[in-house]
């Protein structure tokens, strides 16, 4: 029993709460709810947990300042909750370090297959980042130390990387000079299809280029091949 995957599902809703706890349990995992961010903290405190379900319109803490408090803290995978038509909650969610999105009303069975696919990431990209962990990297000039996830350009100036943008980054910096469509960027940032009008991958890149590119409106580093995707345009180095 103990090896089923343990869903913390934290929504002010109790009918939401309630119905997706029950339709995980059925569904092969286990389930816990929270109401609030501090009933939340006090679930974390007392037992493990493999991915939390979080909704971003809560009382007192939003989901958002959790989400952003937690991915600093590299607790867990998240899949964001938001209203339908908020897009710029999905936008700043995925920016702050969430794994995925998925807008209400949703179907559950469209929620569990979302749940299935960033845990099956979750391995893959521990193993992927563990490759780099305490690496210290140069590529265009830059330096990412990948603990502190910290990119120091040349002048010495320095930028923090959020979960998201690391996270990008590391599938960029494991494959240089390889055009990667934003349908591969998406799959292996998320572990999901990207559907027409998705522009995850175009927010996430915009972002990335601002914090690493000399002029982001001229990117040379994140190269965007027309029709085909984008590709990082630089050797990497390991230095330490």
């Amino acid at each position: 029993m103990n090896s089923l995957p343990h869903i913390l599902v934290v929504d002010d809703h109790r009918q939401i709460r309630d119905s997706v706890t029950r339709f995980l349990e059925r569904n092969g995992m286990r389930a816990t709810s929270a109401k609030d961010a501090r009933d939340m903290d006090e679930k974390l405190a007392k037992g493990h947990f493999d991915l939390m379900v979080l909704d971003v319109m809560m009382p007192g803490e939003d989901g958002l300042s959790i989400c952003k408090r937690l991915s600093a803290e590299k607790r867990l995978p998240i899949i964001m909750l938001t209203a339908l038509g908020q897009d710029q909650d999905r936008i700043v969610g995925l920016e702050i370090g969430a794994d995925d999105y998925l807008p209400k009303p949703f179907n559950p069975r469209e929620l569990l297959a979302r749940i299935k696919a960033v845990l099956r990431r979750a391995p893959e990209e521990r193993n992927e980042a563990g490759t780099l962990s305490g690496r210290i990297l140069r590529f265009g000039g830059l330096t990412l130390d990948t603990d502190a996830l910290i990119i120091t350009d040349r002048h010495g100036d320095r930028v923090r990387l959020t979960t998201a943008d690391f996270r990008l980054l590391t599938v960029l910096l494991a494959r240089p000079r390889t055009v990667l469509s934003r349908e591969q960027l998406l799959d292996l940032t998320a572990g999901r299809a990207a559907g027409p009008l998705d522009r995850t991958i175009d927010n996430q890149i915009s972002r990335l280029r601002r914090k690493i590119e000399t002029d982001p409106l001229r990117p040379t580093l994140i190269t965007t091949v027309r029709s085909h995707g984008y590709s990082l345009n630089a050797d990497v180095e390991v230095i330490s």
